[in-house]
C-alpha cells in the first residue's frame, strides 16, 4: 500500500518503522525542526531523523491549511495517510484526500482520553488500565470511528516516559493490523459511544509542582505522570528539587519503616521525616512518600540517599 506518515515525537516511531517493513512509505510530514536541550539548539524531531536515514522525502509544513502548504501530499497521492502525535491539525481537505482516509494512532481506549496527553491523564486518574485505539480521523478532535483497540494494564512501576514506550509498540503492531483490513476490506470502523468521553488536556508546567497537602498516593502519581517531562518539582529552602521517582508508603511499610512516633511538627505536610537505607520519607497531608530520585538545578539525577550524603535534611521542610 502507498502510505504517507505524519509524525514527530519519538512515540511515532515504532509505527513508521513497522510500516517501512510493510508498506510503502512514499513521503514524511513532521513537525518544523524546534529549539531543544539546554543550549536550545535548533534541532530536527525524531521522525525526521529517522525519515532521512531512510530516504524518505519529508516536508515540514507550519500550517496544512493551504494549498501550497498541502501540494507535496496531494502529489504523492497515498492511498492512507497514518498519522501518530503529528502535532497538526488537519483540515478537511487532508482528511478527504487519500481513498483509504487517514488513519491515526491514539495513546488511550477512546471516548476516554480524547486530547493531547492521554498517558499523563491515564496515570494521574489512577486509571488501571489503557491502551491504544487506530482511529478513521474525522474533523473532530480524537472523535472518528475506531477501526480496532488494544490494551494494557498500567502498573504503579509505569513512568509517562515507559507507558509510552509499551503503547507505541502497542500501536504500531495494531496499525498494520489495521491497514491490512483496510486493504482487503474487511476492516468495518464503529462510532465511538457517546457515554464514557473524557478531554486529556495539554500538560502545562506549572502542574508539576508538588502540594504536599496532597495525599501520597497522588503525588506519586505526580511524579509518574510528569517523568520525564515535565518532572515533578518542589522547593527545599528556597532552591527547586525535581523529584524523578517516589512511592506512597502503603500500610505495612508504614509498620516496618520504624519511624511512626513523630515530633507534631514533623506531622506538617511537606517535613522530611527520616532518611532511611535507599529513600527520604516525607509527611503528606495524607500517608507518607518515599522519595528514591531526585535532581538539583544544573546538577545530574542521583539517588536520594547519596543527595541525603551531600546535605542535612532530617527535620527540614519541601514546598
Amino acid at each position: 500500500m502507498r502510505v504517507a506518515f505524519a509524525g514527530t515525537p519519538e512515540f511515532a516511531l515504532p509505527a513508521l518503522e513497522a510500516l517501512l517493513e510493510r508498506h510503502r512509505v512514499i513521503g514524511v510530514l513532521t513537525q518544523p525542526d524546534r529549539p531543544s536541550g539546554r543550549g536550545r539548539r535548533i534541532e530536527p524531531g525524531p521522525v525526521k531523523r529517522a525519515a532521512l536515514a531512510h530516504g524518505l522525502p519529508v516536508v515540514q509544513p507550519e500550517t496544512l491549511a493551504s494549498e501550497e502548504a498541502r501540494a507535496p501530499l496531494e502529489a504523492w497521492d497515498p492511498e492512507a495517510l497514518v498519522v501518530v502525535a503529528y502535532g497538526l491539525i488537519l483540515p478537511r481537505e487532508v482528511l478527504a484526500l487519500p481513498r483509504l482516509g487517514c488513519v491515526n494512532i491514539h495513546a488511550s481506549i477512546l471516548p476516554r482520553w480524547r486530547g493531547a496527553a492521554p498517558i499523563e491523564r491515564a496515570i494521574l486518574a489512577g486509571d488501571t488500565e489503557t491502551g491504544v485505539s487506530i482511529m478513521q480521523m474525522d474533523a473532530g478532535l480524537d472523535t472518528g470511528p475506531v477501526l480496532l483497540q488494544r490494551r494494557l494494564a498500567v502498573s504503579r512501576s509505569h513512568t509517562a516516559g515507559s507507558l509510552g514506550a509499551e503503547l507505541s509498540r502497542l500501536g504500531a503492531a495494531a496499525l498494520l493490523e489495521a491497514l491490512e483490513g483496510l486493504e482487503d476490506g474487511t476492516s468495518r470502523a464503529t462510532p465511538q459511544p457517546a457515554k464514557g468521553v473524557t478531554y486529556a488536556a495539554k500538560v502545562m508546567k506549572a502542574e508539576a509542582r508538588v502540594d504536599w497537602r496532597r495525599g501520597a498516593p497522588d503525588i506519586e502519581r505526580q511524579i509518574r505522570a510528569f517523568n520525564p517531562w515535565p518532572v515533578a518539582e518542589t522547593v527545599l529552602d528556597g532552591e527547586p528539587l525535581r523529584i524523578l521517582d517516589g512511592h506512597a508508603e502503603d500500610p505495612l511499610e508504614v509498620l516496618s519503616s520504624n519511624v511512626q512516633k513523630l515530633e507534631s511538627k514533623r506531622d506538617e505536610p511537606g517535613a522530611i521525616i527520616a532518611v532511611l537505607d535507599d529513600f527520604v520519607l516525607v509527611q503528606c497531608g495524607e500517608g507518607r512518600l518515599r522519595v528514591l530520585e531526585v535532581q538539583r538545578p544544573g546538577r545530574r539525577r542521583v539517588s536520594a540517599r547519596d543527595y541525603a550524603h551531600s546535605t542535612s535534611l532530617v527535620g527540614r521542610r519541601l514546598g
